[in-house]
């Protein structure tokens, strides 16, 4: 089976990094890049989110809320007691595995479209549900029983207000408030190229996480194994989840997806301000050094295989 064009350009920036290329995107393109994919992200979910009554989604909105909060739980007791890392360290670690990456639900997304699986249009909003709480765990984890306070305001400001946040609930509200006729003029550059940019995007995510690999040979075999085998872990309780609270085979995939991922822009950023202690380095390594070069080759396939296994097909 042939790859995805989307991976194909993610493995052309690992190899030119790894080769010592001098192939780099523009800073300002990148901004560009990640802002368009978030707001294309957000408006296609509010759109969908238009179509259907708020009330029969509650008690989706609870189960995935919960599992935001349980997965920080899961990771930070093995990372202390497998991984004997330190309290913060194993409590940063924990946040950006709690939390989420918008461009592997991006890929999975993709992953989908092509091969014609229907999922819940809406799955966007469970992105912007599951980037909170799994960060707030880890913090509470880090200063339970810890000396100092929490600058709760600037927390909440970096958290709530960072760029993620604000472009993806900011594109569900104007989709979800405008409805797919009013979108139809913007729908040839936000959802037909969203492909194109997304491989884009993925050459340079290649060339950044390859770009993590001296500082994962630092952080030692553990971490190695941690990112690949948690991500698995968790991609089946996400699935499983999705399952209980009515997902379709593919909205348990996404779900799993998700779950299996790890956050690098909004829990770092967020952990530099409530636990300065904890090693930045160790968490990036992790996120992005394994556990998203493993979701994007290797693990969609696999979660999109464990969902029809287990998820009952939607009458």
């Amino acid at each position: 089976m042939s790859l995805d064009p989307v991976v194909l350009f993610f493995l052309l920036g690992v190899f030119a990094r790894l080769l010592r290329s001098d192939l780099r995107l523009p800073e300002a393109m990148y901004e560009g890049l990640s802002i368009y994919l978030l707001l294309a992200i957000g408006l296609k979910g509010g759109v969908e989110l238009s179509k259907h009554p708020i009330g029969p989604l509650l008690p989706q909105v609870g189960g995935v809320l919960l599992l935001g909060l349980l997965l920080p739980l899961i990771a930070y007791p093995v990372l202390r007691g497998l991984g004997r890392l330190p309290k913060p360290d194993a409590a940063s670690i924990a946040a950006h595995y709690g939390s989420v990456s918008m461009v592997t639900f991006a890929v999975a997304t993709t992953f989908l479209v092509d091969r014609g699986v229907a999922h819940e249009e809406y799955m966007p909003l469970f992105v912007v549900l599951l980037e909170v709480p799994g960060i707030m765990v880890g913090i509470l984890i880090a200063k339970l029983g810890a000396g100092g306070g929490i600058r709760w305001g600037a927390l909440a400001h970096e958290v709530l207000l960072g760029r993620s946040i604000v472009l993806l609930t900011g594109g569900l509200a104007i989709g979800w408030i405008s409805g797919p006729e009013a979108l139809a003029p913007q729908s040839k550059l936000f959802f037909e190229l969203f492909k194109a940019v997304l491989a884009l995007f993925m050459l340079e995510m290649g060339l950044v996480a390859a770009g993590r690999i001296r500082e994962l040979r630092r952080a030692g075999a553990f971490l190695l194994a941690f990112g690949t085998i948690a991500p698995c872990v968790f991609a089946v309780i996400g699935v499983l989840t999705g399952r209980v609270i009515g997902l379709s085979p593919g909205g348990a995939m996404l779900l799993g997806a998700l779950a299996a991922s790890a956050s690098y822009i909004a829990a770092p950023a967020a952990m530099r301000i409530a636990v300065p202690e904890a090693n930045p380095s160790l968490s990036l390594a992790a996120a992005l050094g394994v556990t998203f070069p493993f979701n994007i080759v290797f693990g969609i396939p696999m979660y999109h295989r464990i969902a029809a296994a287990v998820v009952p097909p939607a009458l």
